[in-house]
């Protein structure tokens, strides 16, 4: 197997703090700037597997670059450069602690909890009468409190504000911004012949600012169907077609693990990582229209590291 960026540890000059994510190493510097790290760890059910997938650091940045990009008129973003394949550089914002997740479809978690007889999710009703993959009537905004560590915490618009987590004014303008970018994640991904499903956003405030933060529209954050015959496989009641990392969550549960106590972590053959890293090689080509070019990773970490002095250098 290729080489893949599980645990690396960067002094950049100015580096004043480092957070180590599910995913991505964020190092902060003295002069108001962050320098995120995608690496290729891969985490299902608040678990980080013990395998890397080489390449998925890269596609989740690049793919995250350009939806920011095709979304700054919507919000402004906190990037600002991607001196390598794997990083990004941008504004530090203090974080605001909810996730904002929007669900087209009854997919995923709402579909579980669905199944289990709740037709309300955070706050939201949810029509009678749906099956698993069924559109919503209008998307449905069901946040999460932001986890330092394990689960993320379901919560409604009305917790929310109450708890004062955020102002009520501030809230409303995340479920305006919320909208408008499944609007167009939406548009973009029907171009592409996909259905962008569900997916979160993240937000922070700089300078009294609400600013768009961390990755958008990616394999990790979203969920996409193909739409080309997904209205006979919804008639058929047949699995939809998806690109995500949904059947990484599915194997998972084949070997017997959902994250629960007692579980034990399956061992992930190569064979099985080869397949990931394909499935994400493809989803990029799918969403971008581009050809995946595999960076050189004969030293990945060499290769961050130069990239990142440089660009530090140049500012």
């Amino acid at each position: 197997m290729s080489n893949a960026i599980i645990d690396c540890k960067f002094e950049f000059k100015g580096q004043t703090n480092e957070y180590k994510g599910k995913v991505r190493d964020v190092y902060t510097l003295d002069n108001g700037l962050l320098v995120m790290v995608a690496s290729d760890r891969i985490s299902a059910f608040d678990h980080i597997l013990p395998k890397g997938i080489p390449f998925k650091g890269q596609v989740l940045n690049q793919v995250a670059t350009m939806f920011l990009k095709a979304t700054e008129d919507i919000v402004p973003n906190w990037l600002m450069a991607t001196p390598d394949p794997s990083v990004a550089v941008g504004h530090a914002c203090e974080p605001i602690r909810v996730e904002m997740v929007i669900r087209g479809y009854m997919s995923g978690h709402a579909a579980r909890e669905y199944k289990a007889g709740k037709r309300i999710l955070c706050g939201v009703p949810m029509p009678e009468g749906m099956k698993e993959n069924d559109k919503f009537p209008t998307p449905i905004i069901t946040p999460a409190t932001k986890a330092e560590e394990g689960h993320d915490e379901d919560i409604s618009r009305e917790e929310i504000i109450a708890q004062g987590i955020v102002p009520e004014a501030m809230y409303l303008k995340l479920e305006e911004y919320t909208r408008a970018l499944f609007q167009r994640g939406t548009e973009m991904a029907a171009e592409r012949g996909l259905i962008l499903v569900d997916t979160k956003y993240e937000f922070g405030v700089k300078d009294g600012e609400v600013i768009l933060i961390d990755e958008i529209h990616t394999p990790d954050s979203s969920r996409y169907f193909y739409s080309d015959g997904y209205q006979a496989r919804q008639q058929n009641g047949e699995e939809q077609k998806q690109l995500s990392k949904e059947f990484v969550r599915q194997w998972l549960i084949e070997h017997g693990f959902q994250g629960l106590e007692g579980q034990t972590m399956p061992v992930m053959p190569d064979s099985f990582v080869q397949v990931v890293t394909d499935r994400y090689i493809e989803l990029y080509e799918v969403i971008t229209g581009n050809t995946f070019e595999k960076s050189d990773t004969s030293n990945i970490t060499e290769r961050i590291q130069n990239n990142v002095d440089a660009y530090i250098k140049a500012l």
